[in-house]
């Protein structure tokens, strides 16, 4: 079976939806709420605290700090949450406000932050990528042994697709929303990544001891949703708080 196409835009499909505007929306339950942008706000307001920790940084990553801030401030104000600097924490994971929950990124050309509140979600975990092949031998550091075949098969069947790279976005988003859940350290080795190439989806299963959630449920893996545009992949996990409706 051949790989669709993304210019034709059919939403069920993770390859048909190249990406654009308010597009990590759609990877997203309702609950979420997102903001992206393609490139970078001039100038975005960033808080005192915030400035001093890129005041020695290059132009290039003071741009990108700013402007994924301007997305996660646009996000918070959607949910009702005023603006307020966003730190980084332990392991570099971002302070998110009182009761939220939520994940940034960016890569050249695009950046975006989505937030819930904790009543709704347990965690969140966002990524893009640039779509192009991973630097020679950074897949066999990334996957484990029952990703690679599944990969070689995946870029067989549908080639416009860069797998490898996908696969490392999706172990991204993985993390992102495993450590700030769980305060406990997660690797490349300790997900199995498998992927719906026809669904715009996958599944993380964890290989390391699961989290328990407050309603008894146990966090033992993750499901999440992708696309793959020209030029940026994206991959996005949503895990619904314990009792949320």
């Amino acid at each position: 079976m051949a790989a669709p196409s993304p210019a034709r835009a059919r939403p069920e499909r993770g390859t048909d939806r190249a990406a654009e505007p308010g597009v990590i929306e759609s990877l997203l339950p309702a609950s979420v709420r997102s903001a992206e942008i393609f490139g970078d706000v001039r100038p975005a307001h960033v808080f005192p605290e915030e400035a001093a920790l890129v005041a020695k940084a290059v132009p290039k990553r003071r741009r990108e700090f700013a402007t994924v801030r301007a997305c996660a401030r646009e996000a918070l104000g959607r949910l009702g949450v005023p603006a307020a600097p966003i730190l980084p924490g332990i392991r570099g994971a971002p302070g998110w406000p009182a009761g939220v929950v939520g994940s940034m990124t960016h890569c050249d050309g695009y950046r975006a932050a989505a937030v819930a509140s904790d009543r709704d979600c347990a965690a969140i975990g966002v990524d893009a990528e640039p779509h192009g092949p991973l630097p020679e031998g950074v897949l066999e550091a990334v996957s484990i042994p029952p990703e690679r075949p599944r990969i070689d098969r995946l870029t067989a069947e549908f080639p416009a697709v860069r797998w490898d790279r996908l696969l490392f976005s999706a172990k991204e988003s993985v993390y992102k929303a495993w450590f700030p859940m769980t305060r406990r350290p997660l690797g490349f080795e300790d997900a199995d990544i498998d992927f719906d190439p026809l669904r715009g989806r996958f599944t993380a299963r964890l290989l390391v001891p699961g989290h328990a959630l407050a309603d008894g449920r146990r966090v033992e893996g993750f499901a999440g949703r992708w696309l793959a545009g020209t030029d940026i992949v994206i991959t996005a996990i949503a895990l619904r708080a314990p009792d949320a409706s």
